[in-house]
């Protein structure tokens, strides 16, 4: 096994030493073995490096990430035995970001409250650049999003309206989420058992085209649901606040 000191770890990562170290305390990366005084890094610490700069090139996260390494790692890579670290960390969608100063992105919202910045961070929207206390920049992770919201802003929603809408929105689309990738799950083990590890070879392809079918029929069949009940509850709605401003209508005649 390789053995590194932290200077080189970072350098043969393609990162930094304080990144390494905000790794650490995140839980992302184990400690270094302790020679005295000397913090030691191995081939495991370089793997899981470089697995966080592809997974954040990806648009991912640090709290994905951190999910993604609690959820997948037990005991044995299961992602590497299946063959499919490709498929499995490749995101169902990829929304544009953007990184902007801190200024900036106050001129953009039009506050620099820290509860809603939080809110913002909490709900995927934005993410601060660097470990800093007070960051100097942050990263836009869905700039469309951002900039629809924006727009309802100068049509007059408040920012904490639109964020309730988003929290909302991530709710229901995480019950969805939940029985789409459910429902996969039951189809991967039906006549088998659940944690079944397909084989290498026959199995393995298999299971990595089940997982990409599975990926575009979700994302179209969602699609499609939402604009199907956005027609119906929209319709729905103008008849009943047509309704509404009928009988109001009625009460002044």
């Amino acid at each position: 096994m390789t053995e590194y000191r932290i200077d080189d770890l970072a350098r043969e990562a393609g990162t930094t030493t304080r990144n390494v170290r905000g790794y650490q305390d995140r839980g992302l990366i184990p400690r270094p073995e302790r020679r005295g005084r000397i913090a030691v890094y191995g081939d495991e610490h370089l793997s899981r490096l470089r697995i966080i700069n592809d997974l954040l090139s990806r648009g991912f996260t640090m709290t994905h990430i951190a999910d993604f390494f609690e959820r997948m790692e037990q005991g044995e890579d299961i992602a590497e035995v299946l063959g499919l670290r490709e498929l499995v960390t490749e995101p169902w969608s990829r929304t544009p970001s953007q990184t902007i100063g801190v200024d900036e992105l106050y001129e953009l919202l039009g506050t620099n409250d820290p509860e809603l910045l939080t809110r913002m961070r909490d709900a995927g929207l934005i993410e601060p650049v660097g470990d800093d206390a007070l960051p100097v920049e942050y990263t836009i992770t869905d700039t469309e999003s951002i900039d629809g919201y924006v727009r309802l802003m100068a049509s007059g929603m408040p920012l904490s309206y639109a964020l309730d809408l988003q929290e909302q929105l991530d709710e229901d689309m995480r019950r969805a989420a939940h029985t789409l990738i459910s429902a996969g799950r039951s189809a991967i083990t039906e006549g088998r058992f659940d944690g079944w590890i397909p084989k290498v070879g026959e199995e393995s392809d298999w299971a990595t085209h089940f997982l990409g079918e599975l990926r575009r029929t979700g994302r179209v069949a969602a699609h499609n649901t939402l604009y199907r009940a956005l027609d119906q509850e929209l319709s729905r709605q103008l008849d009943d606040y047509l309704e509404v401003a009928r009988e109001r209508n009625n009460r002044r005649d």
